[in-house]
């Protein structure tokens, strides 16, 4: 049945539904004579009301179930029933497992759901949650599924009660309510921002706490705008998911859903709250009464509506006549203009209505009404009353206030035209991709690269439009990985902004703030503090207006120097930015800065402080309930690697497969991020020597990589690079250059100059295994320029990379040169990394060699057997122990203990034979030298 269809039956079924069995009778025989068609439906529709199987009265359950207060469902216990509903239903509970304490709001599918849509839906709401981080929004502490299979979404506990119940219980003022209103249109907003239309607002989804701030709930029938939401398998379970006194006449039609439709809902919710009754006044409440309304009825003024009395008298209350007072006029028009029964009639977007009530505040001309000349000259009057009283001056007075009136109109029409233009281009996008695309899924870069070119041609006289939109692109382009894109976007959004004398504060700081960060993932830090050095001058003056962007902008221009190697400055201001969002209760952020504190301590050489540093940074989002946060990914992440660092290969696999399980939960499995980490856990597999098992999935992740992302992308040279290594470690040295040649070649020519520097020292070392020592040496020494050029000729990286290129110049002959380059190694690594370091270890394991082929094999050997008794862990400590025992044979035979040195070297052998089954580039070292002991 279509929605036109429905909406004329609907009604009537309604009327009958209410109608004892005689009468209803009656009333369908009536019918029948005129239009037997729609009563023979009518008449199905009752049959069906009335069947066992009937829809109506069917449970949406197999069985009742018996959950009660002490039950566990996975790590909570529940404490007692705080609502329930057709879906599921919403507990209050306890973490019980005692990892923490908390007390969460646990929402529940009724035990033994039948449909399926109801569990789609579920899991949908634990997507949607997953995508939202804002503090007017409930948050996503869990999810899972319980021991009986009962799924389970762990919400932030608020405890308030639902706004209009908070407004009248504490006798709010108008000024007040329209302020929490406001939080609400922030919370909103950061949804539409994600793409998420809520569908359900009103006033028990939107809580007050004691302390005025208010939580917006319930994303369990959202929409994703970019995800089209898939046809119900069980249509009766899918009649109506929404609140209907609170629905807009789209979703009473059936039509298409847009952030629009959550416009006005927000217009019922704005309506209650300033006039303390709902916009209809219905003789009957019946939902064919409420839906006549909310298609055909135009709403009474809310100043009229408040001097109604229930029955429709006018009301006598002084109270009352005071309250109409404030309302007529603006806060009229502001209502009823997101009450429009078209949506293109409504508010463009939530950010146009909050701004409209913003300037009402603020004593402005709101865009809600016709931007007379009079309106405006009177508001300008109103608000500089003092100013004018002396008198002398009003008619020069009064022409500069009309002049200065129509100035502030039309800015605040740019305002309007700006978030018109982002909210046709973000549903207008979606839409037309859609249609063209024929249900199959479209290119992103398509859709981007379309919607640039939409931008161009449509916002050619809107400036500040065009380049929020750039700015948006650009941010959508660097979540692809698309650098250089993103860069050209940001740069034209300069040049924009470059000729656009009005363009606001906040996007111009934003705009910084992009472009440096895109400059920095490209490892053009200098270009980066360059970049962002004008808006830095004007932090001091911006930071009480715009606060999150200041703090936003001093981490990302901390992050530019930290690269450039001005690590005191880049402290200095991840400290002011971390002051900053304390004091805001920014706790994402706190721990964002937190993580960058811990990046600037490991960079510094103090890795121990490092590991706190992230650990503390975990810790905080976990203790206030951002644990599912993309930023808990990146952080572990960084611990991994820092673990790997360190040689302690069990930790680092633990937490990359923490963070590959958190990122295919929050980005799901295609996602470059969730395939980084999966290359991640290889690569350790390789420091395993688990040799096949690590081929095999990069290598069914380089195929994946290729089909989403092409073969010139960033992540297709680390795959390259990672399947190359492989091949050095089973001895293909021919595949090893060409795959690692690869990988360089896309990230010198996407100028990746983060990863360049260690692709090159890659490159340097296969191509050293293959004898092709020149080649080696060139990429070598670009590599260390390269490294010199960002942190400085004494870190400990230096180290690592003269110890590389002394092993190619021992190879050449140079036995000289090798010796100064492997003393540096030794004194940089020791210095930077610490003595129990693996990159110290493998230094002076290297010396210790070299003092073989200088002829000392006598001096090789006590720093040999102190190697081989090293007592460090993970994965790179057997393999010094290895090595050095295979090189004291190797110093024992040039000695002339050639027996002895053969029995050592086929004891290791045997040894590597049980740890290495795949084999690997140690197993060949020790078989070559054992051939070489004769």
């Amino acid at each position: 049945m279509d929605a036109e269809r429905w909406q004329r039956l609907s009604p009537l079924l309604d009327v009958l539904l209410e109608l004892d069995p005689e009468a209803r009778a009656q009333q369908l025989e009536i019918l029948r004579a005129d239009d037997p068609e729609t009563a023979r439906e009518l008449e199905k529709l009752l049959a069906l009301e009335e069947e066992g199987d009937d829809f109506i009265d069917q449970p949406l359950v197999d069985k009742p179930g018996q959950l009660k207060p002490g039950i566990r469902i996975g790590p909570y216990q529940l404490e007692s029933l705080l609502g329930e509903g057709g879906m599921g239903m919403v507990w209050l509970a306890s973490r019980a497992d005692g990892l923490y304490q908390r007390r969460v709001a646990l929402k529940l599918l009724r035990p033994g759901l039948a449909d399926p849509n109801l569990r789609l839906r579920f899991t949908r709401e634990r997507e949607i949650l997953a995508r939202l981080g804002h503090p007017n929004i409930a948050r996503l502490l869990d999810a899972g599924i319980g021991s009986e299979g009962q799924p389970y979404l762990a919400l932030e506990y608020v405890e308030g009660v639902s706004i209009t119940d908070y407004c009248q219980a504490n006798n709010i003022g108008l000024e007040e309510r329209l302020k929490l209103f406001l939080q609400i249109c922030e919370a909103v907003s950061h949804a539409h921002a994600n793409l998420i239309v809520h569908r359900d607002l009103k006033p028990s989804n939107i809580l007050v706490t004691p302390g005025g701030d208010v939580r917006l709930l319930d994303f369990g029938i959202a929409k994703l705008l970019d995800d089209p939401e898939p046809a119900p398998v069980h249509a009766r379970t899918e009649v109506r998911a929404f609140t209907l006194h609170y629905a807009a006449p789209e979703q009473v039609r059936g039509e298409l859903v847009t952030t629009m439709t959550d416009v006005y809902s927000l217009g019922v919710v704005l309506y209650e709250l300033i006039a303390d009754t709902k916009p209809y006044r219905l003789r009957r409440q019946t939902d064919a009464e409420w839906e006549q309304a909310i298609l055909a009825v135009e709403p009474l003024k809310p100043s009229v509506a408040t001097l109604r009395t229930t029955d429709g008298s006018r009301s006598r209350c002084p109270d009352a006549r005071r309250n109409a007072r404030k309302l007529v006029g603006d806060l009229d028009n502001i209502a009823l203009k997101a009450l429009q029964k078209l949506p293109e009639h409504r508010y463009p977007s939530v950010e146009a209505l909050s701004q409209d009530l913003r300037r009402h505040l603020e004593g402005r001309p709101v865009q809600a009404r016709p931007q007379s000349v009079g309106y405006h000259l009177q508001k300008y009057l109103v608000r500089h009353r003092w100013a004018l009283a002396g008198g002398g001056l009003a008619a020069t007075v009064l022409i500069a206030a009309l002049g200065m009136s129509l100035w502030q109109g039309r800015q605040a029409m740019r305002e309007a035209a700006r978030a018109q233009a982002m909210q046709d281009f973000v549903i207008g996008l979606f839409d037309n991709a859609g249609a063209s695309q024929q249900g199959s899924t479209f290119d992103a870069r398509e859709l981007l690269a379309a919607g640039e070119r939409r931008g161009e041609r449509e916002l050619a006289t809107q400036p500040l439009a065009q380049a929020e939109l750039l700015g948006v692109i650009a941010r959508l382009r660097l979540g692809l990985g698309d650098y250089h894109e993103s860069l050209a976007l940001l740069e034209k959004q300069a040049r924009v902004l470059s000729i656009a004398d009005d363009a606001p504060d906040s996007l111009r700081l934003q705009a910084s703030t992009q472009h440096g960060r895109v400059l920095r993932l490209l490892g053009r830090s200098r270009q980066c503090v360059q970049a962002m050095a004008t808006m830095e001058a004007r932090l001091a003056a911006l930071q009480s207006r715009l606060p999150l962007a200041v703090a936003e902008f001093q981490s990302q221009n901390g992050r530019c120097r930290a690269d450039a190697g001005e690590k005191q400055v880049a402290r200095q201001m991840f400290d002011r930015s971390l002051t900053i969002r304390r004091n805001l209760k920014d706790e994402a952020g706190v721990a964002e800065n937190l993580r960058d504190l811990a990046q600037l301590d490991v960079e510094l050489g103090n890795a121990d402080a490092g590991v706190r540093g992230y650990r503390a940074a975990l810790a905080h989002l976990q203790a206030h309930g951002y644990a599912r946060h993309p930023l808990a990914v990146e952080i572990q992440r960084s611990l991994a690697l820092l673990y790997r660092n360190r040689g302690e290969t069990d930790a680092a696999l633990a937490s990359f497969q923490r963070a590959r399980e958190l990122a295919e939960d929050i980005h799901g499995p295609r996602h470059p991020l969730t395939q980084a980490l999966r290359r991640h856990i290889a690569a350790v597999q390789v420091d395993l020597g688990q040799l096949v098992e690590a081929d095999a999935e990069l290598r069914r992740l380089h195929a994946m990589t290729l089909e989403s992302l092409g073969p010139n992308h960033r992540d297709a040279a680390s795959s390259w690079n990672s399947m190359g290594i492989i091949a050095w470690e089973r001895g293909d040295n021919d595949t090893a250059v060409r795959d690692v040649a690869r990988a360089v070649a896309i990230w010198r020519a996407n100028e990746s100059l983060q990863i360049l520097p260690g692709g090159l020292f890659n490159y340097g070392m296969v191509l050293h295994s293959a004898g092709r020592y020149d080649e080696a040496l060139a990429a070598l020494e670009e590599s260390r320029q390269m490294r010199v050029s960002t942190i400085g000729a004494s870190h400990a990286l230096i180290g690592e990379t003269d110890r590389m290129i002394g092993e190619v110049l021992a190879s050449q002959g140079d036995l000289q040169g090798a010796t100064e380059r492997f003393d540096r190694a030794v004194r940089l690594t020791r210095v930077g990394f610490g003595p129990d370091h693996p990159r110290t270890w493998f230094a002076e394991l290297s010396m210790a060699r070299h003092l073989i082929r200088l002829g000392r094999p006598q001096d090789a050997l006590a720093p040999l057997e102190a190697l081989t008794r090293h007592d460090g862990s993970g994965s790179e400590a057997p393999k010094l122990r290895w090595l050095a025992r295979a090189y004291q044979a190797e110093a024992r035979c040039r000695m002339g203990e050639k027996d002895r040195a053969r029995r050592e070297l086929d004891a290791l052998t045997g040894e590597l034979r049980h740890a290495l089954p795949d084999g690997g580039i140690i197993p060949r070292e020790v078989a070559d030298l054992r051939a070489a002991c004769r």
